[in-house]
């Protein structure tokens, strides 16, 4: 079944008001693949200045993180709530910096998987073993743990995109084979297979993140459960438009 590729970019904590404008220009300048969904994701404080350049556009917004509490006495967080409110329609949860910086368990994350799509959020969720995982041949056992956990509320799966990032190949150049990417994604969509059904298998999407780039975008787009990419600092340079057309 054919699903749609899917590209996302993740600024984290980059950027200015000059270069997130001059971001977005170039993208939007860009020859894209139109079949790609691309979801972008600034800073939280560009969110709303990013949302009037991209008005009309194929393009959509998501932030980076949000909590799941509707509101109260959170300094410094911002809730699914106010992200709908906003018209922002993605956000990226249990990105491996948010656990291991941030202390985020795999519960919190559920809990805020469970609220943004009660909110009615699209969510990009993050999973992935770290290199002593990987080391002990624990990567498929703790991918799977993370989703279990993660999605044990989730009775509506069509608006989450799973992101496999192994956390050893996060910023650090190192990058999954393509088989090791492979092995991991088709894991996943058996386990979907078996948590929902084979049409939720079929159709969600599992992307990988870790150090993509466009050397090595194409070998693993060309991988069958490989539906897209998360991208990190790429997505800050002109190659993340090679990125996104990695299937041309």
């Amino acid at each position: 079944m054919s699903r749609t590729f899917f590209v996302g970019g993740n600024w984290k904590m980059n950027g200015s008001v000059e270069q997130y404008q001059s971001l977005i220009n170039n993208l939007l300048n860009a020859k894209l693949d139109s079949s790609v969904e691309v979801v972008i994701s600034p800073p939280s404080l560009y969110l709303l200045p990013s949302q009037k350049l991209l008005e009309g556009k194929n393009i959509a917004l998501g932030a980076q993180n949000a909590y799941f509490k509707p509101s109260g006495a959170f300094t410094g967080e911002i809730s699914v709530a106010q992200l709908k409110d906003a018209g922002i329609p993605w956000v990226i949860l249990g990105h491996s910096e948010r656990r291991s910086i941030f202390g985020e368990s795999d519960e919190l994350v559920g809990q805020k998987t469970t609220a943004a799509l009660e909110s009615g959020l699209s969510v990009i969720l993050c999973v992935g073993e770290s290199l002593e995982q990987r080391e002990k041949n624990e990567s498929v056992n703790v991918v799977i743990h993370q989703l279990e956990t993660a999605t044990k509320d989730v009775k509506d799966w069509g608006k989450i995109v799973i992101a496999y990032e192994p956390v050893w190949a996060i910023g650090t150049g190192k990058v999954a084979t393509a088989e090791q990417a492979q092995e991991v994604h088709a894991a996943i969509r058996q386990w979907l297979a078996k948590k929902a059904d084979q049409k939720v298998a079929d159709t969600t999407r599992v992307i990988y993140g870790g150090s993509v780039a466009a050397k090595n975008c194409k070998e693993l787009a060309s991988q069958p459960d490989i539906d897209g990419f998360l991208v990190g600092g790429a997505s800050l340079k002109p190659e993340f438009a090679d990125i996104v057309n990695a299937r041309l």
